[in-house]
């Protein structure tokens, strides 16, 4: 029988991102704002930077599993086939199959079934006066730029109109030639993420396996795929003309075999990744051989460490 060998995942980075415009606040007169987020630093102080939300990169690893689940011939809802924002919840099939005198584990039991999608991303079924929540198998973090090696700056652009320099457009027409102000980041950002690989076809509320072992592995597989190629394209606002210069990633890859949770230390603190081997030797003393650290120095090497681990995810 196939089985997953590993429980969970941790992903702990440092990723050098060049003059990209990926995650935005919106607009303020013909400027465009960029995310901003408060933080303290790894000397207690507080800072302004520059950030990536984690709901974009979780889109960003979610549009990259339905690539690959729909590439592989995995499991998918109608809903997801198109790749709806509403997911199962918007698959007339599914929600004609149960009323409000369903039992919730049974409505959640067939979603999972159902749907690779639904089962790893998370969903909150609502239709039919149902409330039944489906939690994420995996969690990303806000890319969060370490305050002294990341900035931000505002550039001057102009619509070219080739009959001349015409005034510019009225309220929501967008004519004439219109100037603008779009910002550009840079930086190195601490990215986390934790993969739950234990999750994967998991009710989450009867704690049965609704899904069959052959099925778990190949969801688990081309869900640590999604995380792998999330880093490598990272995509988002503006990639037509600033599409992200991708410079490097460093960081640490650690795996649980038990219930022991993979380590995950952000690398906002600069000896992160020091701290992680650390915390890893001290759990492998309560379960000896549970966690293990790869570590990693540049895109390559992460690409070449995840590959491993999926290749090697059967037990």
């Amino acid at each position: 029988m196939k089985t997953l060998k590993l429980n969970s995942l941790a992903i702990s980075g440092l990723v050098t991102i060049d003059l990209h415009a990926l995650n935005n606040e919106g607009s303020e007169g013909n400027t465009m704002m960029t995310r901003m987020v408060e933080i303290v630093d790894s000397n207690g102080k507080l800072a302004t930077v520059n950030a990536i939300s984690g709901d974009m990169f979780k889109h960003i690893q979610a549009e990259h599993l339905f690539r690959i689940a729909t590439e592989e011939d995995l499991t998918l809802c109608s809903a997801c086939r198109v790749f709806d924002a509403n997911r199962i919840c918007a698959d007339k099939s599914f929600t004609d199959s149960f009323d409000r005198s369903t039992q919730d584990s049974l409505v959640l039991a067939d979603a999972l079934r159902r749907c690779i999608l639904d089962d790893c991303e998370g969903i909150l079924i609502t239709n039919n006066n149902k409330s039944i929540a489906r939690k994420s198998c995996i969690e990303f973090g806000w890319l969060v730029g370490r305050p002294e090696t990341t900035r931000t700056e505002a550039y001057f652009h102009a619509k070219y109109v080739p009959e001349g320099r015409g005034a510019g457009s009225g309220a929501g027409e967008n004519l004439g030639q219109n100037i603008f102000h779009r910002p550009a980041s840079s930086g190195q950002y601490a990215a986390v993420a934790n993969v739950d690989l234990y999750k994967v076809g998991r009710n989450d509320i009867t704690l049965n396996y609704d899904i069959e072992p052959e099925e778990r592995l190949n969801r688990a597989k081309a869900l640590l795929k999604s995380a792998l190629y999330a880093f490598i394209k990272p995509t988002g606002a503006h990639r037509n003309t600033q599409n992200p210069h991708v410079v490097d990633f460093s960081g640490v890859v650690t795996t649980s075999t038990s219930t022991v949770p993979a380590p995950l230390v952000s690398a906002l603190n600069p000896m992160f990744a020091d701290e992680i081997t650390g915390i890893s030797d001290s759990l492998n003393t309560l379960a000896p051989g549970a966690i293990s650290v790869l570590k990693f120095s540049g895109l390559q090497e992460f690409a070449a460490a995840m590959s491993s681990i999926i290749i090697e995810l059967e037990g």
